[in-house]
C-alpha cells in the first residue's frame, strides 16, 4: 500500500512536513519558499492541528498566498501560492 498522497497537477513543490511539531511545518515551509519561484505551487502536508491556523496566518503577513486547506485521513494538505519574492 502506497501511503504518500496524490500530488495535484500544478504543484511545483511539495513540503512534507508530517510528524513535524509546531513550528516545524511552518519552518519547512520557509525554507521551500525560499528556494521556490513567484508563481510556483507548493502543497504542504501536517498532521500538526495548528499547522491549518498558523501558516494561512503568517501567510497574509508576508504577503503570499494561502489557496485552501483540506483535512484528509488525519493529514493537512495546505496548498499555497509564491506571489513576491
Amino acid at each position: 500500500m502506497n501511503d504518500e498522497p496524490p500530488v495535484p497537477d500544478g504543484v511545483a513543490v511539495v513540503v512534507d512536513a508530517r510528524g513535524s511539531h509546531c513550528p516545524g511545518a511552518l519552518m519547512e515551509l520557509i525554507v521551500a519558499l525560499k528556494h521556490a519561484r513567484r508563481g510556483d505551487f507548493l502543497l504542504v502536508l501536517a498532521d500538526d492541528p495548528g499547522s491549518a491556523r498558523e501558516i494561512p496566518e503568517w501567510l497574509a503577513k508576508v504577503g503570499q498566498r494561502h489557496v485552501s486547506t483540506r483535512s484528509e485521513q488525519g493529514i493537512l494538505h495546505i496548498m499555497v501560492e509564491k506571489t513576491r519574492g
